[in-house]
Formats: C-alpha cells, structure tokens, sequence
C-alpha cells in the first residue's frame, strides 16, 4: 500500500504528471531510504484509502516507458491528503497561535517545469547519440 501512495506522491510532482521508470525507481528509492518520517506518512495516507490499486482502479496509466497519473489519481491524492484520519485528530495537540506559528503553511515541494524537460532533452540526445553510433558500426 505504501508502494502505491508513493507513486503517487513521485508522479504528481511532475508537471505533466509523467515519469519513465528510470526517474521513478531513482525518487522511489530516495523517498523509500529517506527516514521513518516518509514511511509513517504514506502509512497514515494509505489508511485512509484501504483497498487501493492504482492501476485497477484508473488512478496511474501506463504509456510508453513510464507511468503516468491521471486527472482520477490527483483527486484521490488530495482527498487522501485533505481528510485526516479519526486517530490523527485525536492524538494532534492543539496549536496555539505565536507569531512564528502564524504563517502561511509551506507547500510541498514540487518540481519545477524546466527540470522535468532538461531531463527529456537528454534523453532524446542520449538515444540519438545511440543511434548513430550503430549506424556507423554498421
């Protein structure tokens, strides 16, 4: 279960929502080595959705080399996201309000746009650079 709310979690930080297998084996394995904080709250996400499959249930596609998350998928992702579970809110400590408190929460990190398409373009130049030199060997 943990394995699948990751997936999410990795495919909804790319712009487009999609990522070859390459790039999602490499943030899984960062994201699965990072600590106990990332277990526990994929735990706690996956709590709320007990019988979740992303790919029988339409929430991931797979397309050419890679997954993709669909416009489902993110919904479910901020429903899971969005609804605390009935044993969070009641072992959460109320918050007092302090002037460091106070401010706007930070939002999660997200990947930015040109990243995701400087990896494409590398790609592309690394096949292409492939391609010739088994055309020349040939």
């Amino acid at each position: 279960m943990n394995f699948q709310v990751t997936v999410l979690k990795i495919l909804v930080a790319y712009p487009d929502g999609f990522a070859v297998m390459e790039d999602l084996k490499r943030d899984m394995a960062i994201l699965v080595t990072s600590g106990r904080d990332w277990a526990d709250r994929t735990r706690r996400l996956a709590a709320n959705v007990p019988d979740l499959d992303i790919f029988s249930q339409g929430l991931v596609e797979r397309i050419s080399g890679g997954w993709k998350i669909t416009s489902k998928g993110r919904a479910l992702l901020e429903l899971m996201e969005a609804r605390p579970t009935a044993l969070e809110s009641a072992e959460a400590p109320p918050v007092l309000e302090t002037s460091a408190t106070s401010s706007a929460p930070v939002p999660p990190l997200r990947q930015p746009a040109d990243r995701a398409k400087r990896r494409r373009e590398r790609r592309e130049r690394r096949r292409e650079t492939r391609e010739r030199a088994r055309a020349n060997a040939s």
